[in-house]
C-alpha cells in the first residue's frame, strides 16, 4: 500500500526544473506528488525539448535563460539536471539566490567544490540534497525494519555488479564521455548510485584498490572498472562495472553475520522489490518473513526520494530520510580515492579532506 504523507498548512512548493533530460523523470516523480510540489519553470536551451514536457508539467514555463528562473521571487527549488560541468557553478548561483537546490550527480568535480558548497549551504540557510533516488524502495524499507529488529549483525563481505550497456549513440551526447565535461566516467556517471546504496547498507568506505580503464567505446573516460574497498569496522566489498554487457543488470549481495540479502537483476530500480533475505541459522528465518512481511511498500525512486526532500524543506517527520549533502560528499570522497588508486596502483584511504 502506497502511504505518501500528506500535507496540510503549506502550499507546494515551486520548482525550477533545469534540463529536459534525467529532467523528464524527475518530472515523473513530481507528478507523483502535487500536493507536495508545482513546477513552474523548465528551462532548457532546447526549448522544444522542454516544451515536449509541457504535459508532465502543465503549470510550467518553458526558457531558455537560467537567469530567469533564479530570479523569480516565487521559486523555492532550483532542481539541477544539466551536464555535470555546470552542476557546481549552477548551484552555488542557485544558493546565492536563496533557493534550495536538487542537484544531479556527481555534486562537483571534487572535495574541494563540495567545501565550496557547504559553504554556501551553511552562508544561505537553504538545503543542498544530492540526486540518490535509488535508496528508496521496499527493499530499503525492509533493511531498515530488519536492522532495527536485530536481524542482520555485523556487516561481513558485499559485492556489487553493474554489467550495462553503452554504445557510439549514447555517446553521440556532445558533453559524454568527455573528461572536461562529464568530468568522469562510470565511476562518478553509472556507479556512484551502487556505491551510496553500499554505504548506506553496509557503512563508509575507509579505503580502496582500484583498476579501471576504457575499453568499450572511444571516449575519454572510463568505462570499465574493478574496485575493492574496506569498510569502517572491516567488511570487504568488491565492485565490478562495465559499460559492454550486452544488457543492463545491477545485482547486489551483502553478506552479514546473521543474514545474507541478494537484489534482483533490475538494473536503475535495486531497492524496488525482488530481494532475498534468507537467515543463516535457519531458526532466526520465521522471525525475518515476518519483519518483512509487515513492511509498508513506500514511494520509490523519483517519487520517494522528491517525497523526503519535502519533508526536509518543511522540517517534519519524514525529513531524516531525505539525502543529505553530506552523502554527496561521501560519494565523492569515495570516487577521488578510487581514481588515486587507480592512477597510483596502491591501496588508498578515503579522506574527506580535499587535496
Amino acid at each position: 500500500m502506497i502511504n505518501p504523507s500528506r500535507d496540510s498548512g503549506n502550499k507546494p512548493l515551486t520548482v525550477a526544473v533545469l534540463g529536459a533530460g534525467i529532467g523528464a523523470l524527475h518530472l515523473n516523480g513530481y507528478a507523483k506528488l502535487r500536493d507536495r510540489y508545482r513546477v513552474t519553470w523548465l528551462c532548457d536551451l532546447d526549448t522544444a525539448r522542454a516544451e515536449s514536457l509541457l504535459e508532465k508539467a502543465p503549470d510550467a514555463t518553458v526558457t531558455a535563460d537560467l537567469a530567469e528562473t533564479l530570479a523569480d521571487p516565487e521559486v523555492d527549488i532550483i532542481d539541477i539536471c544539466l551536464p555535470p560541468l555546470l552542476h557546481l557553478p549552477t548551484a552555488l548561483a542557485a544558493l546565492e539566490a536563496g533557493k534550495h537546490v536538487i542537484l544531479e550527480k556527481p555534486i562537483a568535480p571534487d572535495l574541494a567544490g563540495v567545501a565550496a558548497l557547504q559553504a554556501a549551504q551553511e552562508k544561505a540557510g537553504r538545503l543542498v540534497s544530492p540526486v540518490f533516488q535509488y535508496r528508496y524502495g521496499v527493499a530499503m524499507a525492509q533493511w531498515r525494519a530488519l536492522s532495527a529488529a536485530g536481524l542482520l549483525g555485523e556487516p561481513q563481505v558485499g559485492s556489487i555488479e553493474t554489467y550495462w550497456t553503452r554504445g557510439a549513440d549514447y555517446y553521440q551526447v556532445a558533453w559524454r564521455g568527455k573528461k572536461a565535461t562529464e568530468i568522469g566516467g562510470v565511476i562518478l556517471s553509472h556507479v556512484i548510485h551502487m556505491h551510496d546504496l553500499a554505504c548506506e547498507i553496509f557503512g563508509a568506505p575507509i579505503e580502496v584498490s582500484a583498476m579501471l580503464d576504457t575499453r568499450v567505446n572511444a571516449i575519454e573516460t572510463e568505462d570499465c572498472a574493478a574496485v575493492q574497498m574496506r569498510i569502517e569496522g572491516g567488511a570487504l566489498v568488491s565492485s565490478s562495472t562495465t559499460l559492454g554487457a550486452a544488457g543492463d543488470a545491477t545485482h547486489l549481495r551483502f553478506v552479514f553475520e546473521k543474514l545474507t540479502a541478494e537484489s534482483g537483476t533490475a538494473p536503475y530500480e535495486p531497492m524496488e522489490g525482488g530481494w532475498t533475505f534468507n537467515a543463516r541459522d535457519p531458526a532466526d528465518q520465521p522471525g525475518v518473513d515476518a519483519v518483512i512481511a509487515a513492511v509498508e511498500t513506500p514511494l520509490s525512486g523519483f517519487a520517494g526520494y522528491l517525497n523526503a526532500f519535502a519533508d526536509a524543506v518543511w522540517n517534519r517527520p519524514g525529513g531524516e530520510d531525505a539525502v543529505s549533502l553530506e552523502a554527496g560528499r561521501r560519494s565523492i570522497a569515495l570516487a577521488e580515492a578510487i581514481y588515486r588508486a587507480d592512477r597510483e596502483g596502491r591501496r588508498t584511504s578515503v579522506t574527506a579532506d580535499p587535496a
